[in-house]
């Protein structure tokens, strides 16, 4: 859908300019294997689409691999890597231009329970130096990994706070664990749209 209103801008920079694109990478929820590729071949065609000359890329690409913990992966072709190690591939593709904003669709959706925890650990090493906006309907993800939460629904905001006031939704009683999850289906509930 076309947008109704507003603009987008990152530090004053309006969308679609140079400098926003280099600032902004996105992570989509399927990373697709490029089977003739290896992992850092992989990264470093992504920089290249980026504006990256050929060698600058490669360069970068080996870091970007280390970064989500994957330098012993480079030589390893994208179809032979796990669906964890395909999003990790992803997420070095991403990083591979020195983006400051990282955005992230649905980016542990189809993981077992490992590959959520090497993931969740790979992205909190990454807030340092780039902030990662991340799209979810596992609410699981948000207790533990999301500063502020934002809760849409029919093109609503809902909610939108750092994650404590989101999770001052949680009913009494609530089970360890379950706290992210419960708070929304309270917020669903008292904003009635859920019953």
């Amino acid at each position: 859908n076309k947008p109704q209103q507003g603009r987008v801008t990152l530090d004053g920079e309006p969308a679609g300019t140079a400098a926003y694109r280099q600032a902004v990478a996105w992570m989509p929820q399927d990373i697709v294997p490029m089977p003739t590729l290896t992992a850092r071949e992989y990264v470093a065609y992504v920089g290249w689409l980026k504006g990256m000359n050929r060698a600058e890329a490669w360069q970068q690409a080996r870091r970007a691999l280390g970064r989500v913990n994957l330098a012993d992966q480079a030589g390893t072709r994208t179809n032979r890597l796990s669906g964890g190690q395909l999003r990790r591939v992803g997420v070095a593709g991403a990083l591979v231009h020195g983006a400051r904003i990282l955005l992230l669709d649905e980016p542990t959706a189809g993981m077992d329970p490992y590959q959520r925890r090497v993931f969740r650990d790979i992205l909190r090493t990454l807030t340092d130096d780039v902030r990662v906006l991340l799209s979810t309907h596992d609410v699981a993800d948000l207790a533990e990994e999301a500063d502020h939460v934002t809760v849409m629904y029919g093109g609503s905001v809902l909610h939108h706070g750092d994650t404590g006031s989101f999770l001052t939704h949680t009913p009494p009683g609530t089970v360890e664990g379950r706290a992210a999850e419960a708070a929304y289906t309270a917020l669903l509930r008292e904003r009635g749209v859920a019953a």
